[in-house]
């Protein structure tokens, strides 16, 4: 259900009090914020993604630079005020008496933090484990999945380096078999990607990977439908949900799949180096641990946390990030996010020479955009565009293809995508000045 405005600013308000006075969400900010609350509560999530004054308000909680107009949120994102003085006040604390004040208070109220992610994710407590990015979480499941010599893994020519890199690593040492198969950029529709997976299977395959959110392009894969047509051939499926995740509107159980690796710094803001891992409850016992807990064959999801020392103030912080997200609403998030995208790209999209590399259909795609420009290399775009607009995009070279990936987030302001339209329309038109 929707999130009212007021109730929003009331949560998060609440929230920061207690942290810290004087920050934003102090009560005369509160009064303002009250006054416009009513403005939004009626309107839809989708009505609401075009609400500038409610994320005008939402973009205050960011401590961002106006100095650099960044694009490039999908590698990782700022975080709140909110969640840096979390940080800070859990930090401070840690240091009075470390070895008292981290594993005698401050670890145990983990345990809240994994109740809150599981809250957000729509699963069991027992079935996450708070890790530190997604190449943790998946890195997990990749060495801890009994497989032997012949077994065949299956996954997409465009999934994440650092997961084919670790599986490329075991095919190397214990001589499983990993294919990739090639996908269109973009499809016609998601049942081309299943059905291109589909078409990969053999009656070796054991394991699909798949990634919810492609990194490269923004393009969304029909996951449940993908992991219905691996069970019905009796294949397990892992999900690499780093663009995801607190980014799209759902439940980790309702995609259907066996394991779910997830980075929290992206669309969650929460702090750096933070992360999720999802197992299946009836899985967790038989995949082993990446680290050597005291019972590696355990039921026990927190096998996978065997770290030893970590920063608990880190981990502690994801609530307020958490907070600041529920606030806001999933659905609402997720609308904002696809509006920017599509504020972009429907423009950029008719310049000459501009081609998106990615559907704005909203079943295939939400807040990542990718466009080329015929003739121009994308690193001598995105070059162009920081050097002298200040405007921060990711260069992306595949086998298949090549463009500028596009990520704004909530914090983003329209008027700064309009520059960046402009000076896009520009290098369409007469290219790069020498």
């Amino acid at each position: 259900m929707p999130v009212s405005r007021r109730h929003f600013f009331k949560q998060v308000g609440g929230v920061a009090g207690a942290i810290a006075a004087g920050t934003l969400f102090n009560p005369r900010f509160a009064k303002k914020v009250e006054a416009a609350a009513a403005k939004i509560a009626h309107l839809t999530p989708s009505e609401a993604a075009s609400d500038e004054d409610f994320w005008f308000t939402v973009q205050q909680a960011f401590t961002t630079t106006r100095g650099i107009i960044n694009l490039n949120n999908g590698g990782v994102s700022p975080s709140t005020k909110i969640v840096q003085d979390a940080l800070q006040r859990y930090s401070e604390f840690s240091n009075e008496a470390p070895a008292y004040t981290m594993w005698s208070i401050l670890g145990p109220r983990r345990e809240m933090i994994r109740t809150k992610l599981a809250e957000l994710a729509g699963c069991s407590a027992e079935e996450i484990a708070i890790v530190r990015n997604t190449t943790e979480a998946l890195g997990n499941v990749i060495f801890g999945l009994d497989l032997k010599p012949g077994d065949e893994v299956l996954t997409t020519n465009q999934d994440y380096p650092n997961m084919m890199r670790a599986w490329q690593q075991r095919e190397k040492r214990e001589g499983i078999i990993v294919k990739t198969v090639s996908i269109p950029t973009p499809p016609k529709n998601l049942s081309q990607i299943t059905e291109a997976l589909e078409k990969g299977i053999t009656n070796k395959t054991k394991i699909i990977m798949v990634s919810h959110i492609i990194f490269l392009t923004g393009q969304i894969t029909p996951v449940r439908e993908i992991c219905d047509m691996a069970h019905r051939r009796g294949i397990e499926v892992i999900v690499d949900a780093a663009h995801s995740f607190a980014h799209l509107d759902y439940n980790i159980p309702d995609l259907g799949c066996d394991y779910f690796g997830t980075s929290l710094h992206k669309w969650l803001c929460a702090p750096f180096g933070t992360g999720l891992l999802w197992v299946k409850k009836e899985k967790i016992e038989k995949l082993w641990p990446l680290l050597s807990p005291e019972n590696p064959r355990s039921d026990d999801i927190r096998k996978f946390e065997a770290l030893g020392t970590r920063s608990f103030p880190i981990e502690l912080a994801i609530g307020e990030a958490i907070n600041f997200h529920n606030g806001i609403g999933s659905k609402r998030k997720e609308e904002r996010l696809r509006y920017l995208k599509n504020y972009w790209a429907e423009k950029v999209s008719t310049f000459p020479k501009v081609k998106m590399l990615t559907s704005l259909h909203p079943e295939q795609s939400c807040g990542l955009g990718n466009f080329s420009i015929e003739g121009i290399e994308p690193g001598k775009i995105c070059d162009y565009l920081f050097n002298k607009h200040k405007i921060y995009t990711t260069p992306i070279g595949h086998e298949e293809f090549k463009g500028v990936r596009v990520t704004p987030h909530v914090y983003t302001r329209l008027e700064e995508i309009d520059f960046f339209i402009d000076v896009v329309k520009e290098i369409s038109r007469r290219g790069i000045p020498s």
